[in-house]
């Protein structure tokens, strides 16, 4: 499919295409993205803000979705063969993701629990995945839902580059992501992805500069650009750590230790978080990932540095006694 895009063929009934959007980076530049799994899909038209110019990828279509199926039906369309079915209780999703940026470069982390409800679904999930070699997401809502997006972005990026010799700015991306999830507002998919990555070059076009950045997206389209931020049932916690300790001047070790510990407070407080912690650190070389670590590991460090501070003030204390 990858391969009949790029070199141009003509489109198959199996292989539609559909809507355009407004362009990411410059007006030179045009995207023309393919489908995925060959769901039901409309006709392609053009956008009045990018001169003419067709933006052209697939999103995955909902039963109860309805404003961009107005085309004809196809034999992979879920509309006539699908039922609801209401879940027996309601499913609540929690977690503790974070990203941040320090002199360093950036530090992603997450825990490693999926939760539904009060049941823990798995203990050992991913939920900061590779995009390509300088760039990270991590992921917060519906695990399926999440998932899918991931594979989507990572396959237009991928393409991307193909077809025009670099990668994709992370400003680019993120505006990518936003635009394709945003026909999605108001519907039950819920992703929240945030982009930790490293621009290698920077672009004129769009006043891209080298460097760090962490950009939020959602399921409803939002994008916001910032130096820290952190999603899900757990970030409250997170923040409270984050915000006491993060400084531009941390070192590599420091910024790793608050954002181990960060994860570690979050899932001491918050049920829907815990078992492990994931980090990656992104720098202008790409990304490397820390070994896994097991929070109980962080638990049993947080109790021998307590039992530390009240030796220390014991010590103290009985000096300025004798004093």
């Amino acid at each position: 499919m990858a391969l009949e895009d790029i070199c141009g063929f003509m489109d198959t009934p199996v292989h539609r295409k559909w809507f355009p959007a407004s362009q990411f980076e410059d007006a030179a530049t045009s995207f023309h993205m393919t489908d995925y799994h060959n769901f039901g899909l409309g006709s392609l038209k053009r956008s009045e803000r990018n001169s003419g110019i067709p933006l052209q990828f697939s999103i995955p279509t909902l039963q109860f979705f309805a404003p961009y199926s107005q085309g004809p039906s196809t034999p992979f369309s879920p509309t006539k063969h699908s039922a609801t079915v209401r879940r027996p209780f309601p499913l609540s999703h929690g977690t503790t993701t974070l990203g941040f940026i320090f002199q360093g470069g950036v530090i992603a982390a997450a825990d490693t629990r999926a939760s539904a409800g009060g049941l823990v679904a798995c203990p050992a999930v991913h939920k900061i995945t590779p995009i390509h070699s300088h760039l990270v997401v991590t992921s917060s809502g519906s695990g399926a839902d999440c998932m899918l997006w991931e594979r989507i972005l990572a396959r237009e990026i991928r393409l991307y580059q193909l077809r025009h010799r670099r990668c994709l700015s992370i400003q680019g991306t993120a505006k990518l992501l936003s635009f394709m999830l945003h026909p999605f507002k108001g519907t039950e998919l819920c992703v929240a992805l945030t982009l930790c990555g490293w621009d290698k070059e920077a672009n004129t076009t769009d006043c891209t500069k080298s460097g760090p950045k962490v950009i939020y997206v959602c399921s409803d389209g939002a994008r916001l650009q910032g130096d820290i931020f952190s999603v899900g049932s757990g970030s409250p916690y997170a923040y409270g750590v984050l915000d006491g300790g993060l400084s531009r001047s941390l070192s590599k070790e420091e910024a790793i230790a608050l954002a181990r510990e960060a994860v570690f407070r979050a899932t001491h407080r918050d049920a829907y978080s815990g078992n492990n912690v994931d980090l990656f650190h992104i720098t202008a070389q790409g990304w490397s990932q820390r070994k896994r670590e097991d929070l109980k590991d962080e638990y049993y460090r947080d109790i021998e540095r307590r039992a530390k501070i009240v030796k220390e003030r014991k010590r103290v204390t009985a000096l300025d006694a004798e004093g």
